[in-house]
């Protein structure tokens, strides 16, 4: 498996536990820039949540969430950025979820995010 297909079939994975989870999935794979990607943008009550989703086939070679580098970080803020000037959004969030498909599914969610 590709890492282009690897990561759809996470997006997918985790659009599927975001709308167990109450959320209302509004758009994917935002692109602002070819380096400012938001790979879900989703709703949930009245916060419109930013989530930025890595998926591994296994923590062999680290974790999903050691994927985002400080760069990486700031470039999802930008793509946050350019949103929030196209639309009017009072609270909103950055929320990174892992996906590890083997030897079992495990999907981590963190909220919130902030890296220094």
């Amino acid at each position: 498996m590709n890492n282009r297909v690897k990561g759809a079939e996470g997006e997918d994975i985790a659009c599927e536990y975001l709308v167990k989870n109450g959320f209302e999935i509004l758009e994917r794979n935002k692109h602002y820039s070819r380096f400012c990607e938001i790979d879900i943008i989703a709703r949930q009550k009245d916060v419109t949540v930013f989530v930025e989703v890595k998926t591994r086939t296994t923590d062999n070679f680290g974790t999903p969430f050691e994927a985002i580098s400080k760069s990486k970080f700031q470039n999802i803020c930008k793509g946050v950025q350019f949103y929030l000037a196209e639309n009017p959004v009072k609270k909103y969030r950055i929320d990174v979820i892992g996906i590890t498909l083997k030897p079992e599914l495990r999907i981590e969610h963190l909220k919130n995010i902030s890296i220094y």
